[in-house]
């Protein structure tokens, strides 16, 4: 894992051909930092649909756990990241509230698989999208983003808590640090190939 670098000094992605460009998505509940993910290991400046919050969203968002939020994205965030000589990766940041579930289903397909961030303090706001990659068979990785006063809790009893079907890896990570950001990707990439060898 040491050995995956992203090397942002290489020739533009159109000036190779040999180079295999896989789709994923960064999923999760609202606020539970998608957007920080794709801006924190994007080599090329993130497209956002960051939209300030307004009194519109008073009681519709549940901005408890994470007072100091004043924007969300409303379509989608974009990054790339070229992984080495061959591997390019596409990056799409999903919209975390319920009303803009109904995109989902044009940034999924032809994704290899997704990184389900989750805030372990309001865990629950995961599961549409763990459900969501599990009635579609596409593989994702769930990666605990680390939230200041969050629980110390074991892999086993967060495995448990979000009963995770067996196989499906569990990494804790930052969003800010994108060499954490990275780590979590290439387990999704080995899991994703390991998934479709079966």
């Amino acid at each position: 894992m040491d050995s995956v670098r992203v090397d942002t000094r290489r020739s533009p992605p159109s000036a190779r051909r040999d180079l295999i460009p896989l789709k994923v998505l960064v999923a999760g509940g609202f606020g539970a930092g998608k957007t920080t993910f794709v801006g924190s290991v994007s080599e090329i400046p993130p497209l956002t649909t960051e939209q300030n919050m307004t009194a519109m969203s008073v009681g519709i968002d549940d901005t408890a756990a994470v007072p100091d939020k004043t924007t969300t994205t409303v379509a989608m965030d974009f990054g790339r990241i070229t992984v080495d000589e061959q591997l390019i990766l596409y990056l799409f940041g999903t919209p975390g509230q319920s009303r803009f579930w109904f995109m989902w289903d044009e940034l999924a397909r032809g994704a290899v698989g997704a990184v389900v961030l989750v805030d372990l303090r309001r865990s629950d706001d995961c599961f549409p999208a763990i459900d969501y990659f599990e009635d579609r068979r596409l593989p994702f990785v769930v990666a605990a983003n680390a939230f200041p006063g969050t629980g110390v809790f074991a892999d086993r009893a967060v495995r448990d808590a979000l009963a995770l079907p067996q196989g499906c890896p569990l990494v804790r990570m930052d969003a800010r640090e994108p060499r954490s950001c990275m780590d979590a990707l290439v387990v999704l990439v080995e899991h994703a190939l390991a998934r479709s060898l079966d």
